[in-house]
Protein backbone atom coordinates (compact mmCIF):
# COMPACT_ATOMS: atom_id res chain seq x y z
CA UNK A 1 0.00 0.00 0.00
CA UNK A 2 1.08 3.27 -0.92
CA UNK A 3 -0.47 5.31 1.01
CA UNK A 4 -3.21 5.13 3.78
CA UNK A 5 -5.44 7.90 4.45
CA UNK A 6 -7.29 9.09 7.95
CA UNK A 7 -9.12 11.60 8.07
CA UNK A 8 -9.33 13.37 11.69
CA UNK A 9 -12.68 15.20 13.32
CA UNK A 10 -11.16 16.83 16.70
CA UNK A 11 -13.65 19.61 18.45
CA UNK A 12 -12.78 22.85 18.61
CA UNK A 13 -11.99 22.91 22.55
CA UNK A 14 -8.22 23.41 22.87
CA UNK A 15 -7.67 20.77 25.12
CA UNK A 16 -9.08 18.14 22.85
CA UNK A 17 -7.33 19.99 19.63
CA UNK A 18 -3.98 19.89 21.20
CA UNK A 19 -3.68 16.32 22.14
CA UNK A 20 -5.20 15.30 18.81
CA UNK A 21 -2.67 17.14 16.69
CA UNK A 22 -0.10 15.79 18.59
CA UNK A 23 -1.24 12.33 17.77
CA UNK A 24 -1.60 13.29 14.58
CA UNK A 25 2.01 14.10 14.44
CA UNK A 26 2.89 11.17 16.17
CA UNK A 27 0.73 8.92 13.81
CA UNK A 28 2.54 10.14 10.82
CA UNK A 29 6.11 9.70 12.09
CA UNK A 30 5.58 6.22 13.10
CA UNK A 31 4.49 4.97 9.86
CA UNK A 32 5.24 6.74 6.30
CA UNK A 33 2.51 4.97 5.05
CA UNK A 34 -0.43 6.99 6.13
CA UNK A 35 -1.47 10.77 5.84
CA UNK A 36 -4.28 12.56 7.30
CA UNK A 37 -7.07 15.38 6.61
CA UNK A 38 -8.36 17.16 9.36
CA UNK A 39 -11.89 18.59 9.46
CA UNK A 40 -12.08 21.64 11.33
CA UNK A 41 -15.15 22.55 12.76
CA UNK A 42 -15.93 26.23 13.14
CA UNK A 43 -16.35 27.08 16.93
CA UNK A 44 -19.64 27.82 18.20
CA UNK A 45 -18.76 30.51 20.91
CA UNK A 46 -16.55 32.57 18.37
CA UNK A 47 -16.15 36.23 19.39
CA UNK A 48 -17.42 38.69 16.36
CA UNK A 49 -15.67 41.63 15.67
CA UNK A 50 -17.23 44.81 15.45
CA UNK A 51 -17.16 45.03 11.62
CA UNK A 52 -19.50 41.42 11.57
CA UNK A 53 -16.10 38.92 11.14
CA UNK A 54 -15.12 36.34 13.46
CA UNK A 55 -11.73 35.24 14.50
CA UNK A 56 -10.67 31.92 15.85
CA UNK A 57 -10.75 31.67 19.69
CA UNK A 58 -8.00 33.32 21.25
CA UNK A 59 -7.93 30.19 23.29
CA UNK A 60 -7.62 27.91 20.35
CA UNK A 61 -4.36 26.76 19.09
CA UNK A 62 -3.93 27.24 15.34
CA UNK A 63 -4.29 24.41 13.35
CA UNK A 64 -1.82 24.80 10.47
CA UNK A 65 -0.33 21.86 8.66
CA UNK A 66 3.00 20.83 9.49
CA UNK A 67 3.85 18.48 6.69
CA UNK A 68 2.77 17.74 3.38
CA UNK A 69 1.01 14.73 4.42
CA UNK A 70 -1.65 16.82 6.42
CA UNK A 71 -4.28 18.29 4.43
CA UNK A 72 -6.35 20.66 6.80
CA UNK A 73 -10.20 21.45 5.74
CA UNK A 74 -11.93 24.32 7.84
CA UNK A 75 -15.95 23.24 6.99
CA UNK A 76 -18.50 26.13 7.22
CA UNK A 77 -20.86 26.69 9.44
CA UNK A 78 -23.82 24.19 9.81
CA UNK A 79 -27.03 25.39 8.17
CA UNK A 80 -29.00 24.08 11.06
CA UNK A 81 -27.26 24.45 14.03
CA UNK A 82 -29.53 23.92 17.33
CA UNK A 83 -30.96 27.05 18.98
CA UNK A 84 -28.65 29.17 21.23
CA UNK A 85 -32.13 28.48 23.79
CA UNK A 86 -30.66 24.90 24.50
CA UNK A 87 -27.64 26.24 26.50
CA UNK A 88 -29.87 27.29 29.06
CA UNK A 89 -30.44 23.76 29.58
CA UNK A 90 -27.11 21.56 29.29
CA UNK A 91 -23.57 22.74 27.64
CA UNK A 92 -23.54 19.03 26.63
CA UNK A 93 -26.52 18.77 25.25
CA UNK A 94 -26.16 21.48 23.23
CA UNK A 95 -22.53 20.79 21.72
CA UNK A 96 -23.40 17.33 21.10
CA UNK A 97 -26.36 18.81 18.71
CA UNK A 98 -24.35 21.40 17.05
CA UNK A 99 -21.77 18.61 16.32
CA UNK A 100 -24.40 16.98 15.00
CA UNK A 101 -25.32 19.16 12.32
CA UNK A 102 -22.20 18.71 11.01
CA UNK A 103 -22.96 15.23 9.47
CA UNK A 104 -23.54 16.37 5.92
CA UNK A 105 -20.54 18.60 5.90
CA UNK A 106 -18.41 15.96 6.85
CA UNK A 107 -19.80 12.96 4.66
CA UNK A 108 -19.84 15.70 1.78
CA UNK A 109 -15.96 16.58 2.29
CA UNK A 110 -15.08 13.11 2.79
CA UNK A 111 -16.77 11.96 -0.40
CA UNK A 112 -15.11 15.19 -2.13
CA UNK A 113 -11.45 13.68 -1.16
CA UNK A 114 -11.62 11.08 -3.75
CA UNK A 115 -9.39 8.72 -2.67
CA UNK A 116 -9.65 5.68 -0.22
CA UNK A 117 -10.03 6.63 3.49
CA UNK A 118 -8.77 3.67 5.55
CA UNK A 119 -9.82 4.92 8.61
CA UNK A 120 -12.08 7.58 10.29
CA UNK A 121 -10.69 9.04 13.89
CA UNK A 122 -13.58 11.24 15.75
CA UNK A 123 -13.01 12.67 18.77
CA UNK A 124 -15.37 11.47 22.11
CA UNK A 125 -18.12 14.54 21.35
CA UNK A 126 -18.16 13.46 18.11
CA UNK A 127 -19.97 10.31 17.64
CA UNK A 128 -22.62 11.01 15.22
CA UNK A 129 -19.63 10.61 12.55
CA UNK A 130 -19.51 7.06 13.32
CA UNK A 131 -23.23 6.90 11.50
CA UNK A 132 -21.32 8.99 8.52
CA UNK A 133 -18.59 5.95 8.42
CA UNK A 134 -20.86 3.60 8.25
CA UNK A 135 -22.85 5.23 5.40
CA UNK A 136 -19.29 5.46 3.54
CA UNK A 137 -18.12 1.59 4.64
CA UNK A 138 -15.10 3.68 6.54
CA UNK A 139 -14.45 2.19 9.94
CA UNK A 140 -14.35 4.35 12.55
CA UNK A 141 -12.38 5.33 15.66
CA UNK A 142 -12.65 6.74 19.11
CA UNK A 143 -10.09 9.68 20.15
CA UNK A 144 -10.49 9.84 23.54
CA UNK A 145 -8.43 12.59 25.27
CA UNK A 146 -9.13 11.75 28.92
CA UNK A 147 -7.92 8.68 30.99
CA UNK A 148 -9.37 5.63 30.77
CA UNK A 149 -10.65 6.02 34.07
CA UNK A 150 -13.50 8.69 32.59
CA UNK A 151 -13.67 6.40 29.92
CA UNK A 152 -15.48 3.50 32.58
CA UNK A 153 -17.63 6.15 33.99
CA UNK A 154 -18.96 7.03 30.63
CA UNK A 155 -19.83 3.42 29.95
CA UNK A 156 -21.04 3.02 34.07
CA UNK A 157 -23.75 5.97 32.72
CA UNK A 158 -24.47 4.41 29.63
CA UNK A 159 -25.43 1.34 31.26
CA UNK A 160 -27.53 3.73 34.42
CA UNK A 161 -29.39 5.17 31.61
CA UNK A 162 -30.27 1.69 30.06
CA UNK A 163 -31.31 -0.30 33.09
CA UNK A 164 -32.80 2.59 35.26
CA UNK A 165 -33.27 5.76 32.57
CA UNK A 166 -32.78 8.49 35.54
CA UNK A 167 -29.70 11.10 35.93
CA UNK A 168 -27.44 10.97 39.48
CA UNK A 169 -29.03 12.12 42.25
CA UNK A 170 -25.98 14.25 44.68
CA UNK A 171 -27.64 12.40 47.91
CA UNK A 172 -26.99 9.67 46.02
CA UNK A 173 -24.03 7.44 48.46
CA UNK A 174 -20.68 6.51 47.23
CA UNK A 175 -21.16 4.17 44.21
CA UNK A 176 -18.22 1.19 42.51
CA UNK A 177 -17.85 2.69 39.42
CA UNK A 178 -15.87 0.37 36.22
CA UNK A 179 -12.43 1.99 35.82
CA UNK A 180 -11.65 3.24 39.80
CA UNK A 181 -10.54 0.36 42.42
CA UNK A 182 -12.36 3.03 44.89
CA UNK A 183 -15.60 3.62 45.63
CA UNK A 184 -16.22 7.02 44.09
CA UNK A 185 -18.64 9.96 46.13
CA UNK A 186 -20.98 11.06 43.49
CA UNK A 187 -20.13 14.95 44.77
CA UNK A 188 -17.05 14.54 42.16
CA UNK A 189 -18.98 13.47 39.10
CA UNK A 190 -19.01 15.68 36.13
CA UNK A 191 -22.16 18.45 36.82
CA UNK A 192 -23.66 16.87 33.96
CA UNK A 193 -24.37 13.70 35.69
CA UNK A 194 -26.94 15.94 37.45
CA UNK A 195 -28.73 17.71 34.24
CA UNK A 196 -31.34 15.35 32.66
CA UNK A 197 -30.30 16.82 29.21
CA UNK A 198 -26.40 16.71 29.66
CA UNK A 199 -27.52 12.92 31.08
CA UNK A 200 -28.93 11.15 28.30
CA UNK A 201 -26.34 13.16 25.71
CA UNK A 202 -23.58 11.94 27.19
CA UNK A 203 -25.11 8.37 27.30
CA UNK A 204 -25.49 8.57 23.67
CA UNK A 205 -21.90 9.12 22.95
CA UNK A 206 -21.30 6.61 25.32
CA UNK A 207 -23.62 4.23 23.35
CA UNK A 208 -22.30 4.92 20.24
CA UNK A 209 -18.41 4.17 21.58
CA UNK A 210 -19.12 0.85 21.53
CA UNK A 211 -20.29 0.85 17.46
CA UNK A 212 -16.97 1.86 16.92
CA UNK A 213 -13.85 -0.69 15.73
CA UNK A 214 -11.65 0.46 18.55
CA UNK A 215 -10.87 3.53 21.12
CA UNK A 216 -7.32 5.04 21.31
CA UNK A 217 -6.91 5.92 24.63
CA UNK A 218 -4.58 9.19 25.70
CA UNK A 219 -2.97 7.01 28.39
CA UNK A 220 -0.67 4.54 29.26
CA UNK A 221 -1.46 0.92 30.40
CA UNK A 222 1.03 1.35 33.60
CA UNK A 223 -1.28 4.56 35.28
CA UNK A 224 -4.38 2.63 34.78
CA UNK A 225 -3.94 -1.30 35.50
CA UNK A 226 -7.93 -1.34 37.24
CA UNK A 227 -9.13 0.77 34.65
CA UNK A 228 -8.40 -1.06 31.91
CA UNK A 229 -9.04 -4.21 33.60
CA UNK A 230 -12.55 -2.96 33.99
CA UNK A 231 -12.70 -2.27 30.27
CA UNK A 232 -12.79 -5.60 28.74
CA UNK A 233 -16.44 -6.37 28.73
CA UNK A 234 -18.29 -7.62 26.20
CA UNK A 235 -19.81 -4.93 23.95
CA UNK A 236 -16.58 -2.62 24.30
CA UNK A 237 -14.59 -2.42 21.03
CA UNK A 238 -10.93 -3.05 21.38
CA UNK A 239 -9.19 -0.12 23.72
CA UNK A 240 -5.95 1.26 22.12
CA UNK A 241 -3.97 3.17 25.53
CA UNK A 242 -1.36 5.22 23.14
CA UNK A 243 -0.02 7.71 26.06
CA UNK A 244 1.06 9.92 26.85
CA UNK A 245 0.50 12.45 23.68
CA UNK A 246 1.73 15.56 25.43
CA UNK A 247 2.52 18.32 23.25
CA UNK A 248 6.17 18.53 24.91
CA UNK A 249 7.04 21.63 22.32
CA UNK A 250 3.77 23.71 22.94
CA UNK A 251 3.71 23.72 19.02
CA UNK A 252 -0.36 23.74 19.17
CA UNK A 253 -0.39 26.05 21.65
CA UNK A 254 -1.44 30.00 21.93
CA UNK A 255 1.67 32.02 21.98
CA UNK A 256 2.34 33.95 25.37
CA UNK A 257 3.46 37.23 25.86
CA UNK A 258 7.35 36.88 24.50
CA UNK A 259 8.63 39.33 27.08
CA UNK A 260 6.92 37.86 29.98
CA UNK A 261 8.31 34.44 28.92
CA UNK A 262 11.51 35.35 28.78
CA UNK A 263 11.41 37.35 32.43
CA UNK A 264 9.57 34.17 33.91
CA UNK A 265 12.41 31.90 32.38
CA UNK A 266 15.31 34.56 33.99
CA UNK A 267 13.18 34.61 37.36
CA UNK A 268 13.32 30.89 37.46
CA UNK A 269 16.84 30.11 36.83
CA UNK A 270 17.30 32.41 39.96
CA UNK A 271 14.80 29.97 42.01
CA UNK A 272 16.01 26.55 44.38
CA UNK A 273 15.44 23.65 42.48
CA UNK A 274 12.20 21.98 43.59
CA UNK A 275 11.17 25.33 45.52
CA UNK A 276 8.48 27.26 43.65
CA UNK A 277 4.80 26.35 43.08
CA UNK A 278 3.17 26.89 39.92
CA UNK A 279 -0.49 27.67 39.97
CA UNK A 280 -2.32 27.59 36.57
CA UNK A 281 -5.75 26.33 35.59
CA UNK A 282 -5.70 26.04 31.97
CA UNK A 283 -7.22 27.64 28.67
CA UNK A 284 -9.96 28.12 30.40
CA UNK A 285 -9.47 28.80 34.04
CA UNK A 286 -10.19 31.62 35.87
CA UNK A 287 -11.47 32.78 39.48
CA UNK A 288 -13.69 35.51 40.74
CA UNK A 289 -12.27 39.03 42.54
CA UNK A 290 -13.05 37.41 46.19
CA UNK A 291 -11.42 33.86 45.47
CA UNK A 292 -8.17 35.59 43.67
CA UNK A 293 -7.56 37.50 47.06
CA UNK A 294 -8.13 34.03 49.34
CA UNK A 295 -5.62 32.57 46.91
CA UNK A 296 -3.15 35.88 47.57
CA UNK A 297 -3.28 35.91 50.80
CA UNK A 298 -3.22 32.06 51.35
CA UNK A 299 0.04 32.07 49.51
CA UNK A 300 1.68 34.93 51.21
CA UNK A 301 0.72 33.08 54.31
CA UNK A 302 2.55 30.26 53.61
CA UNK A 303 5.83 31.66 52.95
CA UNK A 304 6.55 29.37 49.57
CA UNK A 305 7.97 30.66 46.49
CA UNK A 306 5.54 30.87 43.62
CA UNK A 307 4.81 31.03 40.01
CA UNK A 308 1.10 32.23 39.62
CA UNK A 309 -0.90 32.13 36.13
CA UNK A 310 -4.13 34.59 36.94
CA UNK A 311 -6.30 35.15 34.19
CA UNK A 312 -9.04 37.59 33.79
CA UNK A 313 -12.61 35.56 34.01
CA UNK A 314 -15.10 36.60 30.66
CA UNK A 315 -17.93 38.91 31.59
CA UNK A 316 -20.95 36.80 32.81
CA UNK A 317 -23.18 36.67 29.25
CA UNK A 318 -20.02 35.41 27.71
CA UNK A 319 -18.91 32.67 29.87
CA UNK A 320 -18.03 30.48 27.21
CA UNK A 321 -15.70 32.63 25.97
CA UNK A 322 -11.61 32.45 27.14
CA UNK A 323 -10.62 34.04 29.61
CA UNK A 324 -7.83 36.98 29.17
CA UNK A 325 -4.82 38.47 31.16
CA UNK A 326 -5.58 41.44 33.25
CA UNK A 327 -3.64 44.87 32.00
CA UNK A 328 -2.95 45.41 35.34
CA UNK A 329 -2.57 42.37 37.91
CA UNK A 330 -3.28 44.66 40.93
CA UNK A 331 -6.72 45.60 40.39
CA UNK A 332 -8.05 42.27 41.46
CA UNK A 333 -4.82 41.36 44.44
CA UNK A 334 -5.01 42.42 47.65
CA UNK A 335 -3.23 45.99 47.90
CA UNK A 336 0.64 45.89 48.22
CA UNK A 337 0.60 42.01 47.80
CA UNK A 338 3.46 41.94 44.30
CA UNK A 339 5.57 44.32 46.88
CA UNK A 340 5.09 42.40 49.81
CA UNK A 341 6.40 39.06 47.98
CA UNK A 342 8.36 40.43 45.41
CA UNK A 343 11.79 38.13 44.98
CA UNK A 344 9.71 35.19 45.94
CA UNK A 345 6.66 35.04 44.40
CA UNK A 346 5.57 36.14 40.82
CA UNK A 347 2.45 37.01 39.35
CA UNK A 348 2.11 36.32 35.47
CA UNK A 349 -0.56 36.08 32.53
CA UNK A 350 -1.27 33.23 30.32
CA UNK A 351 2.22 31.01 29.99
CA UNK A 352 3.34 27.86 28.54
CA UNK A 353 2.68 25.56 30.88
CA UNK A 354 4.32 22.56 29.73
CA UNK A 355 7.74 24.86 29.70
CA UNK A 356 7.41 26.13 33.15
CA UNK A 357 6.25 22.27 33.98
CA UNK A 358 9.93 21.44 32.33
CA UNK A 359 11.88 24.00 34.52
CA UNK A 360 14.07 22.40 37.43
CA UNK A 361 12.60 24.94 39.72
CA UNK A 362 9.28 23.59 39.56
CA UNK A 363 8.38 21.68 42.61
CA UNK A 364 4.52 21.34 42.94
CA UNK A 365 1.66 22.12 40.77
CA UNK A 366 -2.02 23.85 41.94
CA UNK A 367 -3.98 22.46 38.82
CA UNK A 368 -7.31 21.91 37.55
CA UNK A 369 -6.77 19.09 36.56
CA UNK A 370 -7.18 18.97 32.75
CA UNK A 371 -6.59 15.18 31.38
CA UNK A 372 -3.17 17.26 29.73
CA UNK A 373 -2.08 18.66 32.56
CA UNK A 374 -2.61 15.84 34.96
CA UNK A 375 -0.59 13.88 31.87
CA UNK A 376 2.15 16.80 31.62
CA UNK A 377 3.17 16.93 35.82
CA UNK A 378 3.57 13.21 35.77
CA UNK A 379 6.05 13.46 32.44
CA UNK A 380 7.98 15.97 34.05
CA UNK A 381 7.74 14.33 37.40
CA UNK A 382 5.94 17.15 39.03
CA UNK A 383 3.80 16.38 41.66
CA UNK A 384 -0.05 18.47 42.01
CA UNK A 385 -2.56 20.04 44.06
CA UNK A 386 -6.03 19.74 43.17
CA UNK A 387 -8.65 22.27 42.28
CA UNK A 388 -11.02 21.08 39.79
CA UNK A 389 -13.01 23.43 37.99
CA UNK A 390 -15.17 21.80 35.54
CA UNK A 391 -16.03 18.85 32.78
CA UNK A 392 -14.24 15.78 34.18
CA UNK A 393 -11.80 17.39 36.15
CA UNK A 394 -13.59 16.48 39.45
CA UNK A 395 -12.80 12.26 38.57
CA UNK A 396 -9.47 13.14 37.37
CA UNK A 397 -8.65 14.78 40.57
CA UNK A 398 -10.39 11.78 42.45
CA UNK A 399 -8.33 9.54 40.66
CA UNK A 400 -4.68 11.25 41.20
CA UNK A 401 -5.51 11.46 44.50
CA UNK A 402 -7.54 8.30 46.02
CA UNK A 403 -6.76 6.26 43.31
CA UNK A 404 -3.04 6.72 42.23
CA UNK A 405 -1.90 8.46 45.58
CA UNK A 406 0.13 11.62 42.88
CA UNK A 407 -1.33 14.19 44.18
CA UNK A 408 -2.18 16.58 47.17
CA UNK A 409 -6.30 17.40 47.75
CA UNK A 410 -7.28 20.90 48.34
CA UNK A 411 -10.05 20.17 47.02
CA UNK A 412 -11.65 17.31 44.72
CA UNK A 413 -15.24 18.25 44.56
CA UNK A 414 -14.86 22.56 43.23
CA UNK A 415 -16.90 23.46 40.68
CA UNK A 416 -16.38 27.21 39.34
CA UNK A 417 -20.04 27.86 39.18
CA UNK A 418 -20.74 26.76 41.94
CA UNK A 419 -20.50 29.62 44.35
CA UNK A 420 -18.37 28.30 47.16
CA UNK A 421 -15.09 29.89 48.08
CA UNK A 422 -11.73 28.00 48.80
CA UNK A 423 -10.16 29.96 51.77
CA UNK A 424 -6.83 31.32 52.46
CA UNK A 425 -6.13 28.89 55.29
CA UNK A 426 -7.15 25.61 53.27
CA UNK A 427 -4.92 26.85 50.53
CA UNK A 428 -1.89 27.75 52.81
CA UNK A 429 -2.13 23.96 54.12
CA UNK A 430 -2.19 22.09 50.71
CA UNK A 431 0.87 24.09 49.33
CA UNK A 432 2.96 23.70 52.54
CA UNK A 433 1.39 19.75 52.54
CA UNK A 434 2.89 19.70 48.95
CA UNK A 435 6.09 21.04 49.50
CA UNK A 436 7.05 19.60 53.08
CA UNK A 437 7.14 16.83 54.99
CA UNK A 438 6.38 12.98 54.98
CA UNK A 439 3.53 13.35 52.95
CA UNK A 440 5.19 15.68 50.16
CA UNK A 441 8.00 13.53 49.89
CA UNK A 442 5.69 10.06 49.45
CA UNK A 443 3.91 11.89 46.76
CA UNK A 444 7.23 13.18 44.96
CA UNK A 445 8.43 9.31 45.14
CA UNK A 446 5.40 8.01 43.46
CA UNK A 447 4.84 10.36 41.08
CA UNK A 448 8.68 10.06 39.66
CA UNK A 449 8.20 6.35 39.46
CA UNK A 450 5.31 6.85 37.28
CA UNK A 451 7.18 9.58 35.25
CA UNK A 452 9.92 6.59 34.92
CA UNK A 453 7.20 4.46 33.20
CA UNK A 454 5.36 7.30 31.01
CA UNK A 455 8.42 7.75 29.53
CA UNK A 456 9.54 3.99 29.11
CA UNK A 457 5.80 3.47 27.74
CA UNK A 458 7.00 4.91 24.58
CA UNK A 459 9.98 3.40 23.29
CA UNK A 460 9.95 0.40 21.44
CA UNK A 461 9.21 -2.42 23.78
CA UNK A 462 6.90 -0.24 26.12
CA UNK A 463 3.24 -0.65 26.45
CA UNK A 464 1.76 2.23 24.31
CA UNK A 465 4.28 1.83 21.37
CA UNK A 466 3.08 -1.75 21.37
CA UNK A 467 -0.56 -0.71 21.89
CA UNK A 468 0.48 1.99 18.66
CA UNK A 469 1.82 -0.91 16.81
CA UNK A 470 -1.18 -2.66 17.21
CA UNK A 471 -3.89 -0.01 16.49
CA UNK A 472 -2.27 0.42 12.90
CA UNK A 473 -1.97 -3.33 12.28
CA UNK A 474 -5.74 -3.33 12.77
CA UNK A 475 -6.53 -0.22 10.61
CA UNK A 476 -4.90 -1.56 7.68
CA UNK A 477 -5.42 -5.30 7.92
CA UNK A 478 -9.48 -3.75 8.56
CA UNK A 479 -10.00 -1.61 5.25
CA UNK A 480 -8.40 -4.73 3.29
Amino acid sequence: MATAELVFVPTSGVGHLVSTIKFITQFLNRDPRFTATILVFKYPFTPTATDGTSDPPPSNPAIAPTTSRIRIIHLPPPSDPPSPKILSKSFEHYYSLYIASYRTLVKNAIVDLAVPVVGLVVDLFCTPMIDVGNELGINTYVFFTSCAGFLGSMFHLETRDRCVGVKFDESEADMIIPGYAHPVPVRVLPRYSFNRYGFESMAIHARKFKEAKGIIVNTFAELEPHAFSSLSEDGIPPIYPVGPVVDLESENRPTPNENQSSEIRVWLDNQPPSSVVFLCFGSRGSFSQPQVVEIANGLESSGVRFLWSLRRPPPPHKKFESPSDYADPDDVLPEGFQERVKGKGRVCGWVRQVDVLAHKAIGGFVSHCGWNSVLESIWHAVPLVTWPQYAEQQLNAFMMVRELGLAVELTMDYHREGGSLVTADQIERAVHRLMDGDEAEEVRKRMEEISKKSREALVPGGSSYISFGNLIDDMLASSV
